[in-house]
C-alpha cells in the first residue's frame, strides 16, 4: 500500500519513505511508527497503544519513546511547533493529521506501469508547467470554444515569462476529454507543474475554477475560482487570465525555493549526523543543544553546501 501525503509517499510494501523522488533514510523502528500513526489517522494514538504495537508490550522508558517520534517528525519535516502532519493531544497522545490518499504500493505500479515507463520525458532546467483543457461543466457542447480560449489565453500569458518552461497547446489538447493521472501527464510531457481547471456558465454568467497540482507528488500548490459576466467574452478571458497568471507564478517561485532547500544532501554520513542533531535539538535542554549543534558542525564539514544543517546550527545559536 502506498500512502501519499504532502510531498512524501509511503510505500508500506517497499518500506520505503520518499520526499518527491528522493529516498529518507529512516530506521526501521522509526518506519513502523510511522506507518502506524498513518493507519490510525482516524483517531488519538496513546503512549500505550504505541508501546503495544511497536515495541511488542516490553517496558520503553519515556526518553526512548520521544527519541523515536522526534526522529519521525524530523523525517517528514515536522516539528513540535507547527506539528503539520503529527498533533500533540496533551494527556492524551498523537494523532497523524496530515491529509492521506492511498494507493498501490510501486511493487504492483511497477508492472502497471512498466511498458509506459520509457516514455517518461526528462524535466527541463528550469520550472516547467502544462496548461490542461479546461472541463466544460456546462452540459452545452457549444461552449467548449470559450473553454478552448481559457486554455489559450493561459498558455500565451505563461509563455512571456521567460524563466518558466511552458508546454504548447497542440500538446495539451491531446488531453482533452480524457481521464488522466497528472502524475503520468509530468512523465509524459516532462513538467513539474500542471494547471487544471473548469468552466461553468449558466444564464449571463461564468464560473471559472484552477487548481495548480505539482505531478511529482500530486500536492496541490494552489487552487482558486473566478465569477464574473459574460457580456464582454473577450474582456472576461483577459481578466481571469491576468488573475490565474498572476496568482500562480509566484506560487511556482515559491514552490522552486522551498524544493531547493528540501533537496537532502547526497552524503548519508552528513545526512546522518543531521538527523542525530535534530533528536538532540528537539530534547530542548543545554546540554542536548550543544551536543546537537556539534552534530551539525560535522555535517557541514562532510558536506558544505548542507543548508538545512546550516540553518540548524543557526537555530541552536538562537
Amino acid at each position: 500500500m502506498l500512502y501519499r501525503f504532502g510531498e512524501f509517499a509511503l510505500d508500506a510494501d517497499r518500506r520505503e519513505l520518499r520526499r518527491g523522488p528522493q529516498q529518507v533514510a529512516i530506521a526501521p523502528q522509526v518506519f513502523d511508527l510511522l506507518e502506524y500513526l498513518i493507519k490510525n489517522r482516524h483517531r488519538v494514538v496513546s503512549k500505550d497503544d504505541l508501546i503495544t504495537a511497536i515495541w511488542d508490550g516490553r517496558v520503553v522508558s519515556e526518553s526512548a519513546l520521544s527519541t523515536r517520534m522526534n526522529a519521525v517528525r524530523c523525517a517528514i519535516g515536522d516539528t513540535g511547533e507547527d506539528q503539520r502532519f503529527i498533533r500533540t493531544l496533551l494527556c492524551k497522545g498523537v494523532r497523524f493529521v496530515g491529509i492521506v490518499h492511498e494507493g498501490p504500493g510501486l511493487e504492483s505500479q511497477v508492472s502497471a506501469g512498466a511498458s509506459k515507463e520509457h516514455a517518461a520525458l526528462p524535466l527541463p532546467d528550469r520550472p516547467s508547467i502544462a496548461v490542461l483543457p479546461f472541463v466544460n461543466m456546462s452540459g452545452d457542447p457549444q461552449q467548449d470554444y470559450f473553454a478552448d480560449g481559457m486554455l489559450e489565453e493561459i498558455i500565451t500569458a505563461l509563455s512571456r515569462l521567460r524563466w518558466l518552461f511552458v508546454i504548447a497547446r497542440n500538446s495539451s489538447l491531446t488531453y482533452k476529454g480524457r481521464a488522466i493521472d497528472v502524475r503520468e501527464v509530468g512523465r509524459e510531457l516532462g513538467v513539474r507543474y500542471v494547471l487544471e481547471g473548469s468552466v461553468r456558465k449558466s444564464a449571463n454568467q461564468v464560473r471559472i475554477t484552477g487548481q495548480l497540482i505539482d505531478t511529482s507528488s500530486g500536492a496541490h500548490i494552489w487552487a482558486d475560482r473566478f465569477d464574473g459576466a459574460i457580456d464582454d467574452i473577450f474582456d472576461l478571458q483577459d481578466q481571469v487570465t491576468a488573475s490565474v497568471v498572476g496568482a500562480i507564478a509566484p506560487e511556482i517561485e515559491q514552490a522552486e525555493i522551498e524544493r531547493a532547500s528540501r533537496k537532502p544532501t547526497e552524503n548519508l554520513d552528513a545526512y546522518d549526523y543531521y538527523l542525530q542533531g535534530m533528536a538532540k535539538l528537539y530534547q530542548a535542554t543545554k546540554e542536548a543543544n550543544g551536543n546537537a549543534l556539534r552534530l551539525f558542525y560535522k555535517a557541514v564539514q562532510l558536506d558544505p553546501n548542507f543548508a538545512s544543517a546550516y540553518g540548524m546550527a543557526a537555530w541552536c545559536y538562537t
